[in-house]
């Protein structure tokens, strides 16, 4: 796991990038290259820029985008660090609960951001990149934007309480469903279920997306504010309480024989053989 103490992003390893202007922030995830594949280092990066749009009295809105032709295609297995370790299961289960529940706080200063937050999503988004869009307080989707949640076909749960955001938005079936079975769902379906409150040419998304953070961030700050924490305050109620569940479900699986074999059978392109174990 990489060092979650330091508060620097060194030059050259951004995940996310910063711009603050005319009382927006836009978070932009920057390795196309990758697909924004997510890692722990994207983790932190994450919670450290939206700790300084918190304490930044200009900003009014955020704006969270990516470059390339994908939002994010999920967990980065190429990245340093993506295993955790230790002395004996029970210890390395353990270990898992304790990163995950970590996630879960540095996501959790995004999502508890005082200032809205609006997600401009385009092709994939899957895994942890649509439960990072999820975070957001508004998303605008590109005609061309898959989402899903693969987790269980590899052998892990939906570890960022992805699923219960889509409890909340869609409802409890629509949240199985899709975690359950790791289908994939196109912009327009995504909006049916309320999931995406907008559904946008391609071209289009980046002027309307933009536009949208504007018209927000033009309205009184006080009441655009206290508007947001009234809804998740209603919302989110049993949130807190459920993803702590959601981290030792992730932290069991992920520690699991069925997770070793579904991430082979991936690598290998073949069908994974699942024991339960």
């Amino acid at each position: 796991m990489i060092d979650t103490i330091s508060t620097e992003i060194a030059e050259g390893e951004e995940r996310i990038r910063l711009e603050v202007a005319d009382g927006t922030a836009v978070l932009t995830l920057c390795r196309p290259d990758k697909l924004n594949g997510w890692s722990w280092e994207s983790t932190r990066q994450l919670g450290l820029l939206a700790d300084r749009i918190r304490f930044d009295p200009s900003v009014r809105a955020v704006l969270l985008r990516a470059e390339g032709r994908a939002f994010c295609a999920g967990i980065d297995v190429t990245a340093p660090g993506g295993a955790i370790t230790g002395g004996s299961a029970a210890e390395r289960t353990r270990n898992y609960y304790e990163g995950i529940r970590w996630v879960h706080e540095r996501f959790a200063v995004l999502a508890r951001l005082p200032q809205p937050v609006v997600a401009a999503v385009q092709g994939y988004c899957l895994g942890f990149g649509f439960e990072l869009a999820l975070m957001a307080d508004v998303r605008v989707a590109a005609e061309d934007a898959v989402f899903a949640l693969p987790e269980a076909g590899l052998g892990v749960a939906v570890d960022a309480g992805g699923d219960l955001r889509i409890a909340r938005e869609a409802g409890a079936g629509w949240a199985k469903y899709l975690a359950l079975t790791g289908r994939r769902i196109d912009a327009a379906t995504a909006q049916r279920l309320n999931l995406v409150q907008l559904v946008v040419p391609g071209e289009d998304l980046e002027s309307t997306s933009r536009a949208l953070v504007a018209e927000i961030a033009e309205n009184a700050p006080l009441a655009v504010q206290g508007i947001k924490r009234s809804v998740d305050a209603y919302a989110d109620a049993a949130l807190p309480a459920a993803l702590d569940r959601v981290a030792m479900t992730a932290a069991l699986t992920l520690t699991s024989d069925d997770s070793r074999e579904g991430y082979g059978a991936k690598a290998a392109r073949r069908p994974p053989h699942f024991t339960g174990g």
